[in-house]
């Protein structure tokens, strides 16, 4: 049997070699400012507390589970602003809309400092949920911002200073739904017919309670759990309707990439990704899902007849995590390899469905003439090394900005995100941008550092931006023939998984508010290991 850890504190959990490292390379126990206050002069149309603290829910038979989650409270504002998802240990579901102000007072229960971020919205500084604003227990900090997002799906989570992964597998998260004109004039599925779906993996010890083994090899490569839950249950279906659904999905793993697929070959219809709606639908035979990605499906049960189930599964691939590691992880429900995640039954026959729209939404695309730097893009160079996780050759540390992380507001800037073998940025200048550094990291790897290869979901606060181009340059083509045909990279997105060998250049808006922002790993081992740094927008 694995040795399992019962889930304390981080410090207690890492080893002994990895807290040091940790320490020395970014250091340990950052000072928060004193928490924010509410503005006099701010008056929103939806006020409401959340408040994260301790508690019991029942997750497996038996023995409820200890867990940390959001409990909220609609001090105003219409009364679909806050769902609580039935038996769950997930936050409520936000629903929000574009234009509205919003208050959120953020109270601490917890026996450690805590921040949350709202992940995707285009936020002031102040509201983002930076890690040097953690508060500390029985304090409360408050976030006044207005809704300039499109209609989307996205998402809440801790993002305290090297404890985001902890507090996160405690269960501290939950759904953000916005919605806009532009989308609600497309009648799409809605009501008991959209439904949001997080999925998780987690493990358990004999007595029901959460367990986070792994050691060093969970530092280093991610926390793999040996159960899927869906909406915080295991074994999770959904009772349907013979019609038109709408399902909007959120991996909210620590590090688990899924592939999703119908267990009977049916294509998926992708109508949306992080950012909103796509242009138009795009069918895919599978579709490649990492963590804090979002994907918005449109599934037809029509016909099916009843009793008829369809499952959802995690498909086999390779590639994305080192071969060295990739059976170290899950605990039999290992990276890559065929699982379930959840079912759907018909139970009802109906005859009223609504029809797939030929066209979903506007999106305006970034030319190249409005890029601030078409020709000399910014690197983000993904590293990993022995117990050492970097971006553009360094680790998280507060105020300390690089030149190449200063960025004008009101501009967009030209990314190129690749892996990097020479354990820095690859042909990056002392004083400039990198000048073709994703030809130096992409080429497949050598050596240890090639052994050490993974894919990385890279997230970029603020803003979503546009994938303008995704390049293979590895030399496994056998296992990128597993996955390449499930990389979504039209719409516009928050998160983008990066894979070994792959570089991909991306254009990054930096409209309306001064100040840090972070960019980072979403494996959310490699998050607190350091693999974080901050654009200084100014």
């Amino acid at each position: 049997m694995r040795n399992k850890f019962a889930l304390t504190r981080r410090g207690f959990l890492m080893s002994a070699a990895a807290l040091a490292a940790s320490s020395d390379a970014f250091g340990v126990g950052m000072q928060p400012h004193a928490p924010r206050m509410a503005s006099e002069t701010f008056n929103p149309d939806v006020d409401l507390e959340l408040v994260c603290k301790r508690d019991l829910v029942p997750v497996l038979p038996g023995k409820p589970t200890q867990v940390w989650r959001y409990s909220g409270n609609l001090l105003k504002g219409p009364e679909q602003t806050l769902t609580a998802p039935p038996d769950s240990y997930l936050g409520p579901l936000l629903r929000l809309t574009k234009g509205q102000k919003v208050r959120i007072r953020l109270r601490n229960e917890l026996p450690e400092q805590t921040i949350t971020h709202w992940h995707g919205l285009h936020v002031p500084m102040d509201a983002d949920g930076h890690p040097m604003a953690a508060i500390e227990s029985g304090q409360t900090y408050v976030y006044e911002f207005e809704v300039k997002n499109r209609a989307s799906f996205n998402f809440y989570h801790p993002h305290t200073h090297e404890a985001t992964a902890t507090q996160v597998y405690h269960g501290l998260a939950g759904g953000i739904l916005i919605e806009d004109e532009e989308e609600r004039a497309l009648g799409l599925p809605s009501g008991a017919y959209e439904i949001p779906l997080v999925i998780q993996d987690r493990s358990f010890d004999d007595a029901n309670q959460l367990a986070y083994w792994g050691g060093m090899h969970r530092n280093m490569f991610g926390f793999y759990g040996e159960r899927i839950l869906v909406n915080g249950r295991p074994n999770y279906t959904i009772d349907v309707d013979s019609r038109t659904y709408r399902l909007r999905l959120l991996n909210g793993s620590n590090a688990r990439i899924y592939k999703l697929m119908w267990d009977d070959g049916t294509p998926l219809t992708v109508i949306g990704v992080d950012g909103g709606l796509l242009e138009k639908p795009e069918k895919r035979p599978y579709v490649m899902f990492a963590p804090a990605e979002r994907i918005d499906l449109w599934v037809d049960f029509s016909g099916r007849p009843v009793g008829s189930k369809l499952v959802m599964r995690s498909g086999e691939f390779s590639g994305l995590v080192p071969p060295m590691a990739q059976r170290m992880m899950g605990g039999g429900l290992f990276v890559g390899d065929d699982y379930p995640l959840f079912a759907a039954t018909v139970t009802r026959a109906v005859s009223d469905s609504p029809k797939l729209p030929e066209k979903l939404a506007t999106i305006r695309h970034s030319r190249r003439e409005e890029l601030a730097n078409p020709d000399r893009p910014r690197p983000i160079a993904l590293t990993m090394g022995h117990m050492q996780l970097a971006l553009n050759g360094r680790t998280y540390e507060s105020d300390n900005v690089m030149d190449i992380e200063r960025i004008p507001v009101g501009t967009t800037q030209l990314f190129e995100i690749y892996h990097d073998h020479g354990g820095g940025m690859g042909g990056m200048g002392m004083g400039g941008m990198g000048m073709g550094g994703g030809m130096m990291g992409g080429m497949g790897g050598m050596g240890m550092m090639g052994m050490m290869d993974m894919a990385h979901p890279v997230h970029l606060h603020g803003e979503p931006f546009e994938v303008l181009s995704r390049v293979y340059e590895g030399r496994d083509a056998d296992a990128y023939a597993t996955v390449r045909d499930g990389l979504i990279d039209s719409g516009l997105k928050d998160t983008v998984l990066v894979g070994p060998g792959e570089v991909i250049r991306i254009a990054k808006p930096f409209n309306d508010y001064k100040g840090r922002f972070m960019y980072h790993c979403h494996n959310l081992e490699h998050e607190d290991m350091g693999m974080m740094r901050e654009f200084s927008v100014e």
